[in-house]
């Protein structure tokens, strides 16, 4: 098998095993087991770090279930051929070509140079974040929940927000509504998903460069675009939401700027919600799509297209506009397979998104906007949701477990795993143009 076809099926069986895992009879508070399809649903939200859920979590899964979605939501964020090296590096087995294949597809790394130091890094320095996040929540929460349940939500709260997958165990499906004015609780959560979605590689650059000069193009892209949408999408979700009392109408100055930031910064892909999300506006659910769609750092734990190929997109049509036929950016030209693979992953994404939206509309009796919302949110693994998930019919959850697996994996990865290798073509077609536009 080829690295993509050894990835997709690690994960799928990962997924598997989550499944069975969570029917257990003792992994839910009532001891009846979920159906599979619900504990299918379950496992692959988890496995794929996205968020969304049939059923809440804090009442349906015992500790023993929360623990088990806990360990598959820290696989699926690092990745399970991260995790078999580690295992191997502890067993004392040597990493072979094809074992460091698949590390670099599975953290899309450019170069096969010091992927098992980049792997020991990652696990190091995962941990080490998530356990001070971890701290920080559980010293908050220590006057809501008492020890030591306030230190079992910090641990679990802090590896769903560093891995971008939004689980939550507040209960009643509220997410983090009732702490959207609280300073400490949104910005840890905040910094622990931004961190984790910019992406490993952007991380081992600062670590080494120590200067934003010095730093990888790849690395002041996904800074810079980063910084970017996260701004813009502050003000414009600030704006639009400033009088709706549904979200942020009620609330003072400090909270309302503090719910327009973390509502900016989820979409790209954390999954948790401050404000309630039935009630927002139009506007601003097609704001939150925009930014799902997009997604975070390439080899990291968020989904999307990722920021780098919306970069990409931009500059190509900004340089086809200008009349120029190569694209530069920060005194830096893109090579043309680059660009080409940027534009097949949209129009790939686009296709899937499009279809699978398409067969909702006949399965599911929902408005189109929720449709929309909600597939957007799977394929993009984030984890918000208008209310649809619960709703979902069998073949809608199926369907958006399917959009969550394609979204983690890679919509590329996945066409690479099901298509044939075929070798080069010895020879060239005759060029012949044809009109566009």
């Amino acid at each position: 098998m080829n690295p993509a076809q050894t990835l997709s099926l690690g994960f799928f069986f990962l997924i598997i095993l989550g499944t069975l895992l969570l029917m257990l009879p003792f992994a839910t508070k009532d001891r009846h087991h979920l159906s599979f399809i619900d504990a299918l649903f379950e496992a692959t939200s988890a496995v794929c770090v996205t968020g969304l859920v049939v059923v809440d979590i804090q009442s349906t899964f015992t500790l023993f279930g929360q623990i088990v979605l806990m360990v598959l939501i820290q696989i699926g964020g690092l990745g399970f051929m991260t995790v078999a090296i580690l295992i191997a590096l502890f067993l004392g087995k040597n990493i072979g070509l094809k074992g460091r294949l698949m590390i670099q597809e599975s953290l899309n790394q450019l170069s096969l140079e010091g992927m098992v130091r980049l792997v020991k890094f990652v696990v190091f320095f995962t941990l080490l974040i998530e356990g001070l996040g971890a701290v920080i929540l559980a010293i908050r929460w220590s006057s809501d929940f008492g020890f030591p349940q306030s230190i079992f939500y910090g641990i679990f709260h802090s590896i769903s927000a560093f891995n971008n997958a939004g689980f939550d165990i507040m209960g009643g499906f509220k997410s983090i509504t009732g702490y959207v004015g609280d300073v400490t609780v949104i910005l840890t959560l905040s910094s622990l998903l931004i961190i984790g979605s910019i992406g490993y590689t952007v991380i081992v650059d600062l670590l080494k460069k120590k200067s934003l000069r010095k730093l990888s193009l790849h690395s002041k892209l996904v800074l810079l675009v980063t910084l970017i949408l996260n701004v813009l999408a502050t003000i414009l979700i600030f704006v639009l939401e400033y009088n709706n009392p549904g979200t942020l109408g009620n609330l003072s100055f400090k909270d309302k700027l503090l719910g327009a930031f973390f509502h900016g910064v989820v979409p790209r892909t954390a999954g948790f919600n401050s404000l309630n999300m039935p009630d927002l506006t139009l506007s601003t659910q097609f704001v939150t799509m925009f930014l799902m769609f997009i997604g975070g750092g390439s080899g990291g734990t968020a989904g999307g297209i990722k920021v780098t190929t919306f970069v990409i997109l931009i500059l190509a049509v900004w340089t086809l506009i200008r009349g120029r036929d190569e694209v530069n950016i920060l005194g830096k030209r893109l090579p043309n397979d680059i660009i080409f693979r940027a534009f097949s992953i949209t129009v790939y994404s686009t296709a899937i998104v499009s279809l699978v939206i398409f067969i909702l509309t006949i399965t599911e009796e929902a408005p189109l906007n929720m449709i929309l919302f909600e597939v957007i949110s799977a394929f993009a693994t984030v984890g918000m949701s208008l209310g649809l998930t619960t709703e979902l019919s069998p073949v809608g959850k199926i369907l958006i477990s399917l959009m969550m697996f394609i979204g983690r994996v890679g919509p590329l990865t996945i066409a690479f795993a099901l298509a044939r290798a075929n070798k080069k073509l010895p020879y060239k077609y005759a060029e012949e143009k044809i009109m566009i536009g």
